[in-house]
């Protein structure tokens, strides 16, 4: 149950999601700054999966994506449409 910098679990496992035990979080609570790395895939659903039988040791988990979101055009298009 090593604790690792949010720059670490980005740097180890890049463009993947990580489920991370015991996070260490900013004042708003939305940041992630440390926590330990308990699995981590390219694959949400297998993660999610997998990791469930892992977490019994942390009191707290949360799943976080290391890469960035890529735009969806089609749903900003057809929220334009609406708008209008």
């Amino acid at each position: 149950m090593e604790i690792w910098d949010i720059e670490k679990i980005k740097s180890t496992y890049p463009n993947e999601w990580v489920l991370i035990g015991n996070p260490i979080m900013d004042e708003s609570e939305f940041n992630v700054l440390a926590g330990s790395p308990i699995l981590h895939s390219t694959d949400k659903q297998e993660l999610c999966y997998l990791g469930s039988a892992k977490t019994d040791n942390y009191q707290e988990i949360i799943i976080i994506y290391t890469g960035t979101f890529a735009k969806k055009t089609a749903t900003i298009g057809l929220l334009n449409k609406l708008s209008k």
